[in-house]
């Protein structure tokens, strides 16, 4: 059947993956990822945490150039005006929820940045980093699908980038917003695959190069 979307024209072409790659890996800090903290204890972010950490060793074994960031602030003067309970009291530099989640995490390895906004490319120096590195392809993984990740989704479409998105990837605080969030960005922005159908992209582009 048909829906409204569909009849309209949308979602009438996918998006092919290019060939030069980057993972994008959004706030997967403690903050998110850490039973201690009040917003570490949502079960698809930690599922999406493990899945993006068996991306990631496949992503670095293939050279394939890895960014992650955390949100953090100086102080409430240069916070934006969050509704989040957790992010306006606990979100500060120096603070253990700013830490990245060390399944994810390798300081060897990867360019990793603070941003601001929910955004990974707002104010950061991360377009820079993507032209070095010739990229034409992001996928983009983290928390939360609803928030951050899409955001990201949607910048990273507006600078041209193809997008890509394993949904097992990414987490959210429940099925509902994470489903409905997919699904419209698949229909204007982004194509939506899974972690292992990325994995054998990787492993793919590793052996042309």
């Amino acid at each position: 059947m048909t829906d409204n979307y569909t009849a309209a024209g949308y979602s009438a072409s996918d998006i092919d993956a290019g060939a030069r790659p980057a993972v994008l890996v959004v706030d997967l800090q403690r903050g998110f990822t850490d039973p201690l903290f009040p917003m570490g204890t949502l079960p698809m972010i930690h599922s999406a945490t493990e899945r993006t950490a068996e991306l990631l060793h496949v992503a670095r074994a293939a050279r394939i150039p890895v960014a992650t960031c955390y949100t953090a602030y100086g102080s409430q003067a240069d916070m934006p005006r969050w509704k989040v309970k957790a992010v306006r009291e606990e979100f500060f530099h120096g603070h253990p929820c700013t830490e990245m989640d060390p399944r994810i995490h390798d300081a060897a390895y990867d360019f990793n940045f603070c941003k601001s906004g929910p955004s990974i490319f707002f104010l950061t120096p991360l377009v820079t980093f993507l032209i070095k590195q010739q990229v034409d392809t992001v996928i983009v993984t983290g928390c939360t699908t609803s928030g951050c990740v899409r955001a990201s989704i949607i910048d990273a479409f507006s600078y041209g980038f193809r997008v890509l998105v394993p949904a097992d990837c990414c987490g959210d605080a429940d099925e509902s917003g994470h489903a409905a969030n997919l699904a419209d960005v698949a229909r204007r922005y982004a194509q939506i695959s899974s972690g292992a159908a990325m994995a054998d992209y990787l492993r793919g582009v590793a052996r042309l190069t």
